[in-house]
């Protein structure tokens, strides 16, 4: 009776102060030192995650600490109380108690030790693992891991364009932003987050382009950067979450393919993007600036100022600029001139002399146009570009197949048209009562 009583005060013990203690040369490793110490060390390491209750723990501590003191100054020991810090098992798969496993150049690649559990065998897989660590630094296919920041190696698919992320650049990169940010948290060791790595960093690519920089894909290894992860509640991978300059952020619960990342992106982009410009077509440089960066350029020919004042022009573009709004997610170019400034356009778009005001939509790219057909009104332009927006409505070749000469012009400085002034005609010298009877 005294020894069962014995053996379950001294587990009782062992529960509240764990098997190892500052005195040993085991490193006891917590989720607080457990980056520093291992994932941005240079150095080999073994770690034990352990339960104090485990009886094969218990065993196995002596021979533990033995080989810790052998290999201390080359290969670091170390030891998690997996029971006190279940967060920091369940990241490396732990399972079972002991757990050992290796942590070489690839700190985010640990193997599992499955060698014996005495102090002589486990030296000799850490002096062989070390082996071949020192091995591939030697012919330039590994090395020592200091930075804490390790890119992912599985998958296919340029990553240049995903920003990995840190504890310590994530407020300045993303909070600090005015970009708008798709996060990814994931873990090395994720088969789902494996298999949307080379989706992620194509949509990443595409994203860039497409929204020229303001939406950006990112990625954390929340297994490193765990004030992270704790601090945006991550519990499972991968998990990924959107982050907009002044507001919460909010988890993205779409499809893993780069299709379904990059509409998502594009809404994003679209929904807090600004109504494109209205430009005014002034010379060659507009147009084909405004028509070859978009998939469509809608430009509206309007009546000259003199037919419609200042409040007849704004009015026409009121409605050009509401209609940039509504259709702002199709990213099109926006464009007007005034009727007879730009005759050749006018011309190439069969638009020429009549029926102002009038618009039409080209694809600089294939050099095809369609014609508005209803009224110049919020109705009429919204149906014509609704139809343009499914790719319907009948279109024809612009004339010439390229653009024609744009003409410089003045632009409008906002105020209603002046007539020309014409000179004025001395008539003092002619006589009138003669000029009259020569009629006649």
């Amino acid at each position: 009776l005294l020894f069962v009583l014995g053996t379950v005060s001294c587990t009782l013990f062992l529960v509240v102060n764990g098997l190892y203690s500052a005195s040993d040369d085991v490193i006891e490793l917590t989720p607080t030192n457990f980056n520093k110490e291992v994932i941005q060390s240079e150095s080999l390491w073994l770690v034990e995650f352990y339960a104090p209750w485990c009886g094969h723990c218990q065993r196995l501590t002596p021979e533990w600490k033995k080989a810790a003191t052998a290999l201390k100054g080359v290969v670091k020991v170390g030891a998690v109380d997996a029971d006190k810090h279940q967060s920091l098992g369940g990241q490396y798969g732990v399972r079972g108690f002991p757990t050992i496993k290796i942590f070489g150049a690839n700190k985010n690649k640990a193997e599992d030790y499955q060698g014996g559990r005495t102090s002589d065998a486990i030296v000799d897989a850490a002096l062989s693992a070390l082996r071949s660590l020192v091995k591939d630094r030697l012919s330039g296919r590994g090395g020592g891991y200091s930075s804490g920041k390790q890119s992912r190696e599985s998958g296919g698919g340029d990553k240049k364009d995903v920003i990995e992320l840190t504890d310590d650049s994530f407020d300045k990169n993303v909070i600090n932003s005015d970009d708008m940010w798709m996060v990814e948290f994931y873990a090395p060791w994720c088969g789902h987050c494996k298999n949307l790595e080379p989706e992620w960093a194509a949509a990443a690519t595409e994203v860039k382009e497409q929204t020229k920089g303001k939406v950006k894909l990112a990625a954390v290894d929340a297994t490193v950067n765990q004030m992270l992860a704790s601090r945006y509640g991550i519990r499972g991978f991968p998990t990924i979450k959107i982050f907009q300059k002044g507001e919460d952020p909010v988890d993205y619960d779409g499809g893993r393919t780069r299709s379904d990342i990059i509409a998502r992106a594009l809404d994003l982009f679209s929904d807090n993007a600004p109504p494109p410009e209205l430009l005014e077509i002034i010379g060659e440089d507009v147009l084909k600036s405004t028509c070859d960066a978009h998939q469509l350029c809608i430009i509206s020919v309007l009546p000259h100022i003199l037919d419609t004042g200042a409040s007849g022009r704004n009015s026409y573009l009121d409605v050009m600029l509401k209609m940039a709004e509504k259709y702002k997610k199709k990213m099109w170019g926006w464009l007007w001139t005034e009727a007879g400034a730009q005759s050749d356009l006018e011309s190439s778009l069969g638009i020429g002399g009549f029926g102002y005001p009038a618009m039409a939509a080209i694809n600089a790219r294939k050099m095809k146009f369609a014609l508005l057909k209803g009224s110049f009104s919020e109705q009429g332009i919204n149906e014509f570009l609704r139809e343009l927006s499914v790719g319907r409505g009948s279109t024809a070749p612009v004339g010439g197949g390229a653009f024609p000469k744009i003409h410089s012009v003045e632009p409008w400085d906002g105020k209603d048209g002046e007539l020309p002034v014409e000179d004025d005609i001395d008539l003092s010298d002619v006589d009138l009562d003669d000029w009259d009877k020569d009629e006649l």
